[in-house]
C-alpha cells in the first residue's frame, strides 16, 4: 500500500468544533505497504494501518456527465475488476453482506495479532452496526468469540440460520428458544424490489466510475435480467457457503445432506495446515484444502486504532484517486432523500477505517445523475440533517467493548449479541451453554470447529515465541485445552491428536526447570499418572465466580431479572442510551485468571505430564481410533497389563542370545527401506495418522528415556530398566512405522542404548538388591499399559528384549551392557551420524572401555577365586586359561577404546589391571613339590611377573607424571613396587638353585629389591605412607640378612667379605630406623636388632685381640639395649589386650595385631643372646691386664647385677611380667653403655 505523506499528533481544535484530520493522507492500494493517519482533536484519535490490500493503486474516478442514466448498465458491468474487489462480480456493490466466518479468515491470516495485540477482529460492516446501536431501531445479531483479550465479531443471520435449520435439522434448539423467548411469530422476511433497485444502480454507478470514458453502452436485456437474478439469488443466502460444497459437477450437487458433517472438518483442516514448519510441530493437514467459509475475502485488512481500541478490520469499500487528495470514496445519493445520521456515521467510519480524507457524493434523481459534491471526512459529522457527536461514538465504542469483554469470558464459547428490531434492550447469550443444556451435539454449533481451529493456530503461533520465552506456556496450555474441549474425538481426531502433541511439547524434557516462582503440582517421585481434568474444571469455576462478581458490580447489565428471557441471558443492556454515557461500562474481567503453567522441579513429574498428553483425550487413542482396521489384529484389553517378564539367561542357549544380539544391531541400523505399504494397523504411509503416530511414538520414547535417566540417578535400577525398555519399545514401533530415520532420531537412539548399557552395568554391580529391582521392574501404571497396547498395534516390540530383560546372572548383564554400548557406538560411527555424534562418540567409547574393563576384572576375579578354591595345587587347568584369555581380551579392547579418545588415565588403569592379571597367572604357575610344599621359583612365574612389570611401567609412561592424576599414579606406583618386592622375595625364599648360581640369584634379588625400594614413596603424605615405610624397612632387613648370610658363608675373598659386612651394617641400621618410626612393628624391630647383635657376635668371633673383642661386645650390648623400644611397644600392646579382654586369659581373642607366638620365639632367642653378651663382657673385663678405671668398675658392677637378676628370673612368669622385667634390665644398662646416642628420638 502506498503510505501517507506523514503522521502527526492530532491537530488543535477549530473554532467551529470540527475535527481536524491531519496532513495529507491516502488510503493507498499498493499491496503490503502500511499507511497511517491520525485524525481528530483532543476528543478523537484515529490511526489506520493497511496490513494487506488486494486492490491495485487507486486510479482517478470517471466524473459522469450530468443526465447520465444509471439505470442503463455499462458494458463492463458485473465483470470482475480489482478496483472493486469481490464486490465487482455482484450487484450489491460495496455493501455486500458479511460472511458468517469472516473474522476467522482474518484471524488466520494475521495470527500474530490474535490474543494480545488486538481487541476486536471483524468486518467493518459489523463495527459500524455496533456503533450505530443507540441511533438505529434495526435488529443486531452477532456471534462473539474470545481468544485471549481479542474478541471476534461475526454477523449471525438468524433468518438464514433458521432456513438452514429447516433443511438440515441443525440448530432446532436455538430456533425453538428464539421463538419462545424473543419472536414467537418468526417468519422469513423478503427484501423489497426497491432494495434491489437501489443496489443495482449503485453497482452500475461504480462500474461507470471505473470506466475510462464513462460511456453507457447498453447490454442485452435478457443478460441484464439474468445477471441481476443470479446476483440476488447468490447473496440472498450467504450462510451456507461455509457448509456446502459448491461443485461445478452437477452430479455432485445432489450429494446427500449428511456430507455437510465431513465438510466441517474439510474447511478447518486447510487452516490448521498453516502452522509454521520451523517450529517442529506436526504439520499434519492437507495443504491443498481450503475452506470457502474461512477465507479472508476482503479487499483490504486494516489495523485500526480508534482511541485506545485496537481493531483488525476487513473492508471492501472501493477507493479511487482524484481531487486534492490521492484517495477518495464514492457515494451515490438520491437527491430527494436527505442524508440521515445513520448514513453520516456510516460514511465517517468507512473513511476513518480506510484512511480516506475525502468523500465524493454523486446525487441522482430516479437514476439520472444531477451533480457531484466533495466533502472532507472531518466535516461529515456536521452535515445538515446528519449531525452527530464523534465523542459520543467514541463512548459507544468503549462501552460496547467493555461490556463484551466483561461478559464474554470463556474461550471457546460462542456468545450471541442480540437486539430485536425496534427494541432498546441488548442481550448477550452464551450459545455454548444453551447448546449443552439442550443436549445437542458439539457439531450442532457451526462455530465450534472454526473456534477450535483458531485456538489451535494461536497456540501454534505462540509456540514459536515460547522457544525464547516460557511466559507463553500457560497461555498455550489454556488455548489447547479449550480447543480439545470443543471437539469431538471421532469427528476431529487429527486436531485433537495434534493439540495433545503440542501440550506434550510444552514440557521440555531436555532443559532444566526454571526456579523463579514456579509451583510444583505434586510432590514428585511417585509413578501415578497426572490428569488436567480437575485443573480445567477449577479454571471454569473461577471464571464463573469472576463473572458473577463482575455482573454484581454493574447493575446496569446484571442478569437478575424476573423474565425467563433475562435469566437465559449472560448479561443485558437495559437501554441503548446507556452506551452513550462515558465509561458506563468498565471491563474488570481478568484475562485467563488460571493460566499458570504447571512447571515441576521433578523430572519424573514432567515426563508423566508428557505421557499423559501423548495418550490422554487421545493423542494415540485418537490416531488409533481413526485408522481403519484393515488387519485382523486381536483386540487388546487396555486394562490387562502386558508382563515385562525377566528370564534367567544362564539357562538360555547361545543361539538365542545371538539371535537377540542380531535383532539389536539390525534395529540400531541407520537406514531402512522406504515405507510403501500400509503399516501393521492399516495406516497409509504419508497420512496424517502416520505422521502423528511417528511424533507421538518418538515423544513417548523421549519421555521414558528421561524417566529412566532420573530413576538411574535415584539408584532405582529396576525402575530404570523398565522405563528404558518402554522407551526402546516406543522406538521399535517408531521404526516399524517410519520409512527412513532422521539423524537426530538415530542420535537419540544411541543415547537410549547407552543408558540401557549403564543400567545393566549397575544391575550387575548391585546384585544384592535383586528382589527389590525385580519388584520395580514388574510394576506398571495404567498409562504404560495403554501406550504398550498402542505400540503393539504397529510392532511386536521384540527387537530390544535381549537388551532390556532383567537377568539374574551378573555375567550376562555385563555381556548385555557391552552389546548395548557396541550397538550405540556402531550407530554413532555410521555414515548417517558422521557430523552429529562426535561428542557422544567419545562418551560411548569411554563407556565401552569401562564395560570391557569391568568384564576383564570379572573374569580375572573368577580365575583368582578358582585358584583359591583348589584343594591341591595342580597344573593350570583349561578353565583357568580360558578365563585368563577372556580377561586379557577385554582388557586389550578396553585399552584400544581409551587410546582412541586419548584417555591416558583410564588407559593406565587398564594396563594396571592387566598387570594384576599377569600376577595371578604367575601365582597359578608356582611349582609344587611331591609333599605339596612350595618348590623353587619357576621360570613361568618369572615370565609372568616380568610381564606384569612391563604393563605397570607402560601405565606409568601413559600417565607421564603424578600431576596428571595423583590417585592413579600412586596406585600404579604401589603395584609396581609390590610386584618387584614379590619377585625378589620369591627369588630369595625359593631360590632356583637348580638352574642358577647363588651369586646370580643374589644379584637378581638385590636388583629387584632396589627397584622396589625405588618406587617406595616415603616422602608423600598419604594413606599408603606407613605401608611404604614398612615395605622399605622390610627390604632393608631382607638385604641385610642376605649380606649377613653372604658374609658368614664367604670364604677367601676378603675384599668381598668387607663389602658384604659394610652393606649388612648399612641395611641393618636403615631397617632399624624405619621400624622405629613405624611404632606398630615391634616384632620386626626386635628381630632385626637380634640379627644385628648376632652379626656383631659373629664379627667378634673372628677377632683375636682382647681390646677388639671388648669393643665389639660393647657395641653389641649397645644394639641389644635398643631392644627396649621393641619391648616397650610389646608391653603396651599386651596391657591393652588385657584391659579389653573379657577373660583373664591373655591369649584368648587378642584385639591387636601382635603375634604372641612370634613374641615368644623372639624372647627365646633374646634371653640366651643377652645372657651370653653379659657373661662374655664380665669375663673379658675381669681378666683385663690393665688396671680398670672407676668407670670400668661401675660398668662391671652393673653388668654383674643385671646378669645376676637375669639368672634368677622366673622362667614361668607371665609374658607381660617378663617383658616388663627385660625392659627394666635394659634400662639399667643405658647410662653405662651410652646407647642413648643411638636412639632415633634423642
Amino acid at each position: 500500500m502506498s503510505a501517507s505523506a506523514g503522521d502527526r499528533e492530532p491537530g488543535t481544535p477549530l473554532d467551529d468544533g470540527k475535527e481536524d484530520i491531519s496532513g495529507p493522507t491516502c488510503s493507498g492500494e499498493n499491496s503490503k505497504r502500511d499507511s497511517a493517519t491520525c485524525s481528530g482533536n483532543d476528543e478523537i484519535k484515529s490511526r489506520a494501518v493497511v496490513k494487506y490490500s488486494a486492490a491495485p493503486p487507486p486510479t482517478s474516478y470517471a466524473l459522469l456527465q450530468e443526465k447520465t442514466d444509471l439505470k442503463l448498465p455499462p458494458a463492463n458491468w458485473l465483470r470482475e475488476h480489482p478496483q472493486l474487489g469481490s464486490a465487482g462480480t455482484t450487484i450489491l456493490g460495496s455493501s455486500s453482506k458479511s460472511k458468517p466466518f469472516s473474522s476467522f479468515g482474518m484471524a488466520y491470516d494475521f495470527i500474530d495479532c490474535i490474543g494480545d495485540d488486538v481487541d476486536v477482529v471483524s468486518d467493518s460492516e459489523n463495527i459500524k452496526k455496533l456503533l450505530k446501536i443507540p441511533y438505529s431501531k434495526s435488529h443486531v445479531s452477532m456471534a462473539v468469540h474470545r481468544v485471549g483479550r481479542t474478541l471476534l465479531l461475526d454477523e449471525l443471520d438468524i433468518q438464514e440460520l433458521f432456513m438452514r435449520s429447516s433443511q438440515t435439522g441443525d440448530w432446532t434448539w436455538l430456533k425453538e428458544f428464539y421463538q419462545r423467548l424473543i419472536d414467537q411469530k418468526w417468519q422469513r422476511k423478503k427484501k423489497s424490489k426497491e432494495h434491489w433497485y437501489q443496489k443495482a444502480i449503485l453497482s452500475k454507478f461504480l462500474y461507470y466510475s471505473i470506466n475510462g470514458d464513462g460511456a453507457a453502452e447498453p447490454v442485452p436485456e435478457n443478460h441484464h435480467e439474468r445477471e441481476e437474478e443470479n446476483g440476488a439469488e447468490e447473496f440472498s443466502s450467504s450462510w451456507p457457503t461455509a457448509f456446502t460444497n459448491r461443485c461445478s459437477d452437477p452430479e455432485e450437487s445432489d450429494a446427500p445432506k449428511q456430507e455437510s458433517v465431513s465438510l466441517d472438518s474439510k474447511f478447518a483442516l486447510g487452516q490448521v495446515a498453516s502452522v509454521p514448519k520451523e517450529q517442529n510441530l506436526p504439520t499434519l493437514f492437507n495443504e491443498g484444502e481450503n475452506s470457502q467459509g474461512l477465507r479472508n475475502d476482503f479487499v483490504r485488512n486494516i489495523m485500526w486504532t480508534f482511541e485506545d481500541i485496537h481493531m483488525l478490520v476487513g473492508s471492501n469499500m472501493p477507493i479511487f484517486g482524484g481531487g486534492r487528495y490521492p484517495a477518495v470514496s464514492l457515494r451515490l445519493r438520491d437527491n430527494n432523500k436527505p442524508i440521515n445520521i445513520l448514513t453520516g456515521i456510516d460514511y465517517w467510519l468507512d473513511n476513518l477505517m480506510c484512511n480516506v480524507p475525502e468523500l465524493v457524493m454523486c446525487f441522482h434523481v430516479n437514476g439520472i445523475v444531477q451533480k457531484y459534491e466533495m466533502i472532507k471526512t472531518e466535516d461529515i459529522p456536521h452535515l445538515e440533517n446528519s449531525t452527530f457527536s464523534t465523542r459520543v461514538v467514541k463512548d459507544i465504542a468503549q462501552n460496547i467493548l467493555s461490556f463484551l469483554k466483561s461478559n464474554c469470558t470463556k474461550e471457546g464459547h460462542t456468545y450471541w449479541l442480540f437486539k430485536a428490531s425496534g427494541s432498546d434492550i441488548v442481550k448477550l447469550y452464551d450459545l455454548t451453554t444453551l447448546c449443552e443444556e439442550a443436549e445437542e451435539e458439539k457439531c450442532q454449533n457451526p462455530f465450534t470447529l472454526p473456534v477450535a481451529v483458531l485456538l489451535y493456530k494461536v497456540a501454534s503461533n505462540l509456540m514459536l515465541k515460547a522457544r525464547q520465552n516460557r511466559k507463553h506456556y500457560g497461555t498455550i496450555r489454556t488455548l489447547l485445552l479449550n480447543c480439545v474441549k470443543l471437539l469431538d474425538q471421532e469427528r476431529h481426531p487429527q486436531i485433537i491428536a495434534s493439540a495433545h502433541y503440542m501440550l506434550s511439547e510444552l514440557f521440555q524434557l531436555d532443559e532444566p526447570p526454571e526456579e523463579n516462582g514456579r509451583e510444583s503440582l505434586r510432590a514428585g517421585g511417585s509413578e501415578d499418572s497426572y490428569s488436567d481434568e480437575d485443573r480445567v474444571e477449577d479454571e471454569d469455576e473461577e471464571e464463573e465466580e469472576e463473572l458473577m462478581e463482575d455482573s454484581d458490580e454493574n447493575s446496569s447489565y446484571s442478569n437478575s431479572s424476573s423474565s425467563q428471557d433475562d435469566r437465559k441471558a449472560v448479561a443485558v443492556i437495559r437501554s441503548v442510551g446507556e452506551l452513550s454515557v462515558p465509561e458506563k461500562y468498565k471491563s474488570t474481567h481478568q484475562i485467563r485468571p488460571s493460566c499458570t503453567f504447571p512447571v515441576s522441579q521433578d523430572k519424573e513429574e514432567r515426563c508423566r505430564h508428557v505421557l499423559c498428553y501423548v495418550l490422554k483425550g487421545s493423542g494415540l487413542k485418537a490416531v488409533d481410533g481413526s485408522v481403519k482396521k484393515e488387519s485382523d489384529l486381536p483386540a487388546a484389553d487396555p486394562n490387562t497389563p502386558i508382563p515385562l517378564k525377566y528370564e534367567d539367561r544362564s539357562a538360555i542357549g547361545a543361539c538365542t542370545a545371538e539371535k537377540g544380539i542380531a535383532l539389536l544391531f539390525e534395529r540400531a541400523g541407520p537406514l531402512q527401506a522406504d515405507q510403501k505399504h500400509p503399516t501393521r494397523s492399516g495406516m497409509i504411509p504419508g497420512s496424517w495418522q502416520h505422521h502423528m503416530k511417528l511424533q507421538l511414538f518418538l515423544k513417548a520414547s523421549k519421555a521414558y528415556y528421561v524417566l529412566s535417566d532420573a530413576a538411574t540417578n535415584l539408584l532405582k535400577y529396576g525402575r530404570a530398566l523398565r522405563y528404558i525398555k518402554l522407551s526402546l519399545q516406543c522406538y521399535d514401533a517408531y521404526c516399524s512405522v517410519s520409512g527412513t530415520l532422521h539423524p537426530q532420531v538415530l542420535h537419540f537412539h544411541s543415547q537410549c542404548l547407552s543408558l540401557c548399557g549403564d543400567i545393566q552395568l549397575m544391575l550387575a554391580q548391585n546384585a544384592n538388591n535383586r528382589a527389590a529391582y525385580l519388584e520395580e521392574y514388574n510394576y506398571q501404571t495404567k498409562e504404560d499399559q495403554e501406550i504398550l497396547h498402542s505400540l503393539h498395534r504397529e510392532s511386536s516390540c521384540q527387537a530390544f528384549n535381549m537388551a532390556t530383560d532383567l537377568a539374574m546372572d551378573p555375567e550376562y548383564q555385563l555381556f548385555v551392557s557391552s552389546k548395548c554400548y557396541e550397538a550405540s557406538f556402531e550407530l554413532l560411527d555410521s555414515e548417517a551420524l558422521n557430523d552429529h555424534g562426535s561428542d557422544q562418540l567419545a562418551q560411548v567409547l569411554k563407556r565401552l572401555g569401562n564395560i570391557r574393563n569391568e568384564m576383564g576384572v570379572f573374569y580375572m576375579n573368577q580365575a583368582a577365586a578358582m585358584q583359591t578354591e583348589k584343594e591341591v595345587k595342580k597344573s593350570v587347568s583349561i578353565a583357568e586359561q580360558e578365563l585368563w584369555k577372556k580377561s586379557f581380551s577385554f582388557f586389550e579392547k578396553g585399552m584400544r577404546d581409551f587410546e582412541a579418545i586419548e584417555d591416558n588415565t583410564n588407559t593406565a588403569l587398564l594396563l594396571c589391571n592387566t598387570g594384576r592379571l599377569m600376577r595371578i597367572c604367575a601365582q597359578a604357575h608356582c611349582a609344587m613339590s611331591a609333599d605339596q610344599s612350595r618348590g623353587e621359583f619357576s621360570p613361568e612365574e618369572a615370565l609372568y611377573y616380568n610381564k606384569a612389570i612391563d604393563y605397570y611401567l607402560r601405565a606409568m609412561k601413559s600417565l607421564v607424571s603424578r600431576e596428571s592424576h595423583p590417585a592413579v599414579w600412586d596406585s600404579v606406583n604401589w603395584e609396581l613396587s609390590t610386584t618387584y618386592f614379590t619377585l625378589a622375595t620369591l627369588l630369595q625364599d625359593y631360590a632356583p638353585l637348580s638352574r642358577k648360581a647363588q651369586e646370580q640369584i643374589e644379584r637378581e634379588v638385590t636388583e629387584a629389591m632396589m627397584k622396589s625400594l625405588k618406587y617406595c614413596d616415603l616422602q608423600t603424605e598419604s594413606a599408603r605412607q606407613p605401608l611404604y615405610q614398612y615395605r622399605a624397612a622390610t627390604i632393608h632387613h631382607r638385604l641385610a640378612s642376605m649380606y649377613h648370610s653372604c658374609f658368614r658363608n664367604q670364604v677367601g675373598d676378603e675384599h668381598l667379605r668387607k663389602q658384604h659386612r659394610s652393606l649388612a651394617e648399612l641395611h641393618y641400621s636403615k631397617a632399624v630406623c624405619l621400624f622405629l618410626s613405624l611404632k606398630d612393628a615391634p616384632c620386626e624391630l626386635l628381630r632385626t636388632l637380634l640379627e644385628r647383635v648376632a652379626f656383631a657376635e659373629f664379627t667378634m668371633a673372628g677377632q683375636s685381640s682382647s681390646a677388639a673383642k671388648l669393643k665389639s661386645l660393647i657395641s653389641a650390648l649397645e644394639i641389644m639395649t635398643e631392644t627396649r623400644h621393641a619391648f616397650q611397644l610389646i608391653h603396651k600392646e599386651l596391657q591393652e589386650q588385657i584391659a579389653v579382654a573379657e577373660s583373664a586369659d591373655v591369649a584368648s581373642g587378642p584385639t591387636s595385631g601382635l603375634n604372641l607366638q612370634e613374641v615368644m620365639k623372639l624372647i627365646a632367642v633374646f634371653e640366651p643372646s643377652f645372657s651370653f653378651l653379659l657373661l662374655q663382657l664380665i669375663k673379658l673385663m675381669a681378666t683385663m691386664k690393665r688396671k680398670p678405671s672407676n668407670k670400668d668398675e661401675e660398668l662391671l658392677k652393673t653388668l654383674k647385677n643385671v646378669y645376676s637378676k637375669l639368672l634368677r628370673a622366673e622362667k614361668n612368669a607371665p609374658l607381660l611380667s617378663r617383658v616388663g622385667f627385660y625392659t627394666e634390665l635394659l634400662q639399667q644398662l643405658i647410662p653405662q653403655t651410652g646407647s642413648d646416642s643411638t636412639d632415633i628420638h634423642s
